[in-house]
């Protein structure tokens, strides 16, 4: 199988900044047809605009991706543009400190609509494209990849990181249960789970929390925070056709430090 996605059609989430923007580049590099999608309308203008306006392999959408309508949106414009959608990839993501004790405190209803909901919503929407697709033209084997980005604060728990942990952990099981509903109409669904890559959330919590990058890159076997190009070949690795019979798989990058048994290190 080839690790080629050139003459695909993604649509790339959270495109506007980091993650999101290193992952949708690089697959415009890979020869994709790719939508970048983004709430931040000025970060999108600003990354692609003068190319999404013109007939090439490149568009942007930007809305709320929160809302059904703006997702459906979303899929509908992807369409309109390349015809069809092969690859999806949940790059938006939040963070925010929530407080353990408060049951007024609204960051992990937040975070996970935002975090999970969101990128549930978009998959089921793009899965159920991606099966007319393959009904219409009679496709068989398999016919489309999703890939969530999800966080080792899944598994590395934090009484001020209780929502985006929590938020997380239901990416990493999202992805499992997708991935069993979906195998048999050919669709993959696997995610990657982020630690020290310097990711939009992560510039936001150093901002907010300057300490704490000290405290990764101590906490890390690399020493580093690593850049989000560092992340982009494996996650075309997942969206191609190169391992496909894997699905439900989460791999971690993380600069080895979810090996380590400190709990006293940012779970980024």
């Amino acid at each position: 199988m080839s690790l080629s996605i050139a003459g695909k059609t993604a649509i790339v989430t959270g495109a506007a900044k980091g993650i999101g923007l290193a992952v949708a580049r690089h697959f415009q590099a890979k020869g994709a047809n790719v939508m970048f999608a983004d709430i931040d309308e000025s970060g999108l203008e600003a990354a692609v605009g003068e190319e999404a306006r013109s007939e090439g392999a490149v568009r942007m959408f930007a809305g709320d991706l929160r809302e059904k309508l703006t997702l459906a949106n979303l899929l509908s414009a992807t369409l309109d543009a390349f015809d069809r959608v092969d690859i999806l990839v949940n790059a938006s993501r939040r963070w925010a400190v929530s407080d353990a004790l408060s049951a007024d405190d609204d960051a992990v209803e937040t975070l996970w609509r935002e975090n999970v909901m969101t990128s549930l919503r978009l998959s089921q929407m793009t899965a159920r494209r991606m099966i007319m697709q393959a009904e219409k033209s009679g496709a068989e084997g398999m016919i489309g990849s999703i890939v969530n980005v999800s966080s080792v604060a899944s598994s590395r728990s934090q009484p001020d990181l209780l929502g985006y942990s929590m938020a997380a952990a239901a990416v990493d099981q999202m992805t499992r249960s997708l991935a069993l509903a979906l195998a048999p109409k050919g669709i993959r669904v696997n995610a990657v789970s982020i630690g020290s890559v310097m990711s939009a959330s992560l510039q936001v919590a150093l901002k907010e929390e300057p300490d704490w990058r000290d405290a990764i890159i101590k906490g890390t076997p690399f020493g580093r925070i690593a850049s989000p190009d560092e992340l982009v070949e494996t996650v075309q690795f997942l969206a191609s056709d190169a391992p496909s019979f894997m699905t439900g798989q989460i791999l971690t990058i993380d600069g080895g430090r979810s090996m380590l048994d400190s709990v006293t290190v940012p779970a980024y």
